[in-house]
């Protein structure tokens, strides 16, 4: 079934697609997650499947559920839950161990180009995961990429669900959460996303910019300029 509407029914679609798993808030006051948000963004808050809406009711994180392997079991970087606490920031470990995701906006890697040419790198291990030169714009609010390096392990989902849905991606080498995959390149016209179809949503908590001119790293858990944050700092590195 597909409904289709005014703004007031796009309301409504929005409300009926609550989800508990990585909340955002909309400027409307909802609290949606970033898949069903950015699919209602996507779609103009139209078009939604009956048997979506019926999933996130049933069942408040089928989003993130869906996706049930082990973020340690067969991952080269391994470390206990207390380690990588240790090891990492307070933004950081919700986002790479517990799956969560950051507010729009967030990061300072939000507002890097293809100008900023070098690769982002896991802040869990620094496997290198994505090139600058396959960044562009999505003005989703997180950092977008047209396409992966082999660092990347992509959610297994047969073609329907991983259209409609979205899938996971993580870091192959310590099985860190990163963010969702969308086949909606095609949208981003004059884009580098327009070519491959796919639109990599990032957190930028969970990468680190290395310049290819050498320059100091870049932690994406830091806010833009001129923008406070206030984020639990990591007892392994000073800030």
């Amino acid at each position: 079934t597909i409904i289709m509407g005014s703004s007031k029914s796009s309301l409504l679609i929005a409300v009926l697609l609550l989800v508990a798993d990585n909340i955002i808030t909309t400027a409307n006051g909802l609290s949606i997650s970033r898949r069903r948000y950015l699919q209602w963004q996507t779609t103009g808050g139209c078009i939604a499947t009956a048997a979506g809406t019926t999933a996130a009711l049933s069942n408040p994180s089928v989003a993130q559920a869906a996706n049930l392997k082990s973020r340690t079991e067969g991952y080269a970087v391994q470390h206990t839950e207390r380690e990588w606490a240790y090891i990492l920031s307070g933004a950081q470990y919700n986002i790479l161990r517990k799956g969560g995701t950051e507010r729009q906006k967030s990061s300072i890697l939000n507002t890097y180009t293809t100008a900023n040419v070098g690769t982002y790198t896991c802040a869990g291990c620094n496997t290198p995961l994505f090139s600058s030169a396959d960044k562009f714009s999505s003005g989703t609010g997180w950092p977008s990429f047209s396409m992966a390096l082999q660092g990347v392990e992509e959610e297994e989902l047969d073609p329907i669900r991983a259209t409609l849905d979205g899938k996971e991606v993580r870091c192959a080498t310590c099985g860190g959460h990163l963010g969702d995959l969308f086949n909606d390149g095609w949208i981003y016209r004059g884009t580098s996303a327009a070519k491959t179809g796919k639109r990599y949503c990032i957190d930028g908590a969970a990468l680190i910019f290395k310049p290819e001119d050498g320059g100091e790293d870049v932690f994406g858990d830091m806010p833009p300029p001129n923008r406070v944050i206030r984020y639990e700092q990591s007892m392994y590195r000073d800030v």
